[in-house]
């Protein structure tokens, strides 16, 4: 069964047409610059050359249609015609307190996600868009929609509420949701396969370390915490965005500086994190190498990001009342063997022992725990597209 994996940014389209029986990738590739001069796709069948080219997208139902065109190309393509597509799965950044999994679209559904827009103005307007072209333009094609959020609706109250006046839960919503839930799913089930334990008795911790950053307690199957809170600004430092801070700094600065809320926010989430305490870059490959250099700024922002990854581990580790297993994942998380095992150097009260030869690994699925530490640790590339496939694959076969 082949599933469209579709993600929408406001001017992006990323997709893979995945083989659900394989879960092999059939197809990939990225629609970029809708709507402004000079969109391009790039399109490459797996096994093939990629390919580049410039065609005028002025919306996302151009781009789809740009999608649909190489995917059945009589030269390149990989299927006949889109008739061989039997789901559409798409991502979608925030459904609320709405959807706790996977769903298919109707008109209801769409104007669930509509309403949990003011939630997610970047990300739910330019999800929708997608969702729309691809139901005009492929009419006999069931969608389905997979959220970021839907994971993490198992926290319990004590978890996700804030606390300000509770009249900005009840009447708008104002809870800790997070974020990056298709993955952080992904990898504790498959952190449960490779321990060949059930998944409802495992205690993991799964720490998503990519540019965008978030850590999560799964208990039994189930998110009971996690980092990101109403937005994906909170938690953990990530490349560019500040993680939790003091939220009267946003105050001073604004008073100090003379800036707009806004402004000072869009500092927090695009001049902040690595980049902003270091000076030097957002991609830790820069950080590494500055660090190496004898840049101390490169050195404390490290230093920064490492504690905060150990202070929400350790405290998951309290809130759950164990951990069985901790999981890396992501572009920083699944290659960056210095910030593992700065982390792990933390955990050692827990009775974890790093194996230095196996965390030198980039990329790959293994276990960098030795086999006597009381608490495994794995590296687990994440694989967000196969998981909302999967999901898809689930919901239209019900």
């Amino acid at each position: 069964m082949e599933v469209l994996v579709i993600n929408c940014g406001s001017s992006s389209l990323k997709f893979q047409l995945i083989d659900s029986d394989s879960e092999k990738v059939l197809a990939k590739g990225i629609c970029e610059r809708i709507g402004i001069k000079g969109s391009v796709i790039t399109y490459q069948p797996t096994g093939g050359e990629k390919e580049l080219s410039n065609i005028d997208m002025p919306t996302h139902h151009e781009a789809i249609d740009a999608v649909i065109k190489a995917l059945t190309n009589k030269e390149t393509g990989v299927i006949n015609d889109m008739s061989e597509v039997k789901a559409v799965g798409h991502r979608v950044v925030h459904g609320g307190e709405y959807f706790s999994k996977a769903t298919l679209v109707d008109d209801d559904v769409i104007k669930k996600i509509e309403e949990c827009n003011y939630l997610a103005p970047l990300h739910n307007p330019a999800n929708i868009i997608g969702i729309k072209a691809c139901m005009k333009l492929m009419s006999d094609t069931p969608n389905v929609v997979v959220f970021d959020t839907a994971f993490h609706q198992t926290m319990p109250e004590s978890a996700y509420l804030y606390a300000i006046p509770r009249k900005y839960y009840d009447e708008n919503k104002i809870r800790r949701y997070g974020f990056h839930g298709t993955s952080h799913s992904f990898v504790s089930k498959r952190v449960a396969e490779i321990m060949n334990k059930p998944y409802d008795e495992l205690k993991t911790i799964v720490c998503h370390l990519g540019n965008g950053a978030s850590i999560c307690a799964v208990d039994g199957g189930k998110s009971v915490d996690t980092s990101m809170g109403l937005t994906p600004l909170a938690g953990v430092i990530m490349g560019t965005r500040s993680g939790d801070i003091d939220p009267s700094i946003i105050e001073v600065i604004a008073k100090q500086d003379g800036l707009s809320i806004d402004q000072v926010i869009n500092m927090l989430n695009k001049e902040s994190g690595v980049a902003g305490l270091s000076e030097v870059s957002s991609d830790f490959r820069d950080i590494t190498q500055a660090i190496e250099d004898g840049n101390a700024k490169a050195k404390s922002a490290f230093d920064a990001y490492i504690r905060q990854v150990v202070r929400f581990v350790g405290a998951y580790i309290a809130v759950m009342n164990g951990v069985d297993a901790i999981a890396f994942t992501a572009g920083v998380g699944e290659n960056n063997k210095f910030v593992r095992a700065a982390v792990m150097e933390h955990l050692g009260y827990m009775g974890v022992k790093i194996n230095h030869e196996a965390n030198d690994s980039r990329g790959e699925e293994v276990m960098i725990s030795t086999e006597d530490s009381k608490v495994k640790v794995f590296v687990v590339p994440t694989n967000e597209e196969l998981a909302i496939a999967r999901e898809t694959v689930e919901i239209v076969n019900k």
